[in-house]
């Protein structure tokens, strides 16, 4: 099991956000009940008004090298459990993948 998946030419990613950190980052994992892996992330931004998811699609944005407007968030509006889908991600999937990789091995 891994945190993102295909979807057409889209990528879909799991992430479990911790809004109001006191450092932005992204690295880790969280699993579930089910035992499936969330990719961890970290913002500085409140949960209000929207002010940390979009604090999250700019950090993924800035570390993938993606623009904001390709990511959207599918689903956890105001949850910490989030899937967020990156438009024309399948085309630079090798890449992007190997970003999530990274982030996933890290502590």
């Amino acid at each position: 099991m891994t945190a993102w998946s295909r979807s057409g030419a889209d990528l879909l990613l799991a992430i479990r956000l911790t809004p109001g950190s006191a450092r932005q980052g992204i690295g880790g994992v969280w699993r579930d009940d089910r035992a499936a892996p969330w990719l961890t992330a970290r913002v500085r931004a409140v949960p209000e008004k929207g002010r940390a998811n979009a604090a999250l699609i700019a950090l993924l944005a800035q570390a993938l090298d993606w623009p904001k407007s390709a990511i959207m968030l599918e689903s956890g509006d105001s949850n910490r459990l989030k899937r967020l889908r990156i438009i024309g991600g399948g085309g630079a999937q090798d890449r992007l993948v190997a970003c999530f990789e990274q982030w996933m091995e890290q502590i």
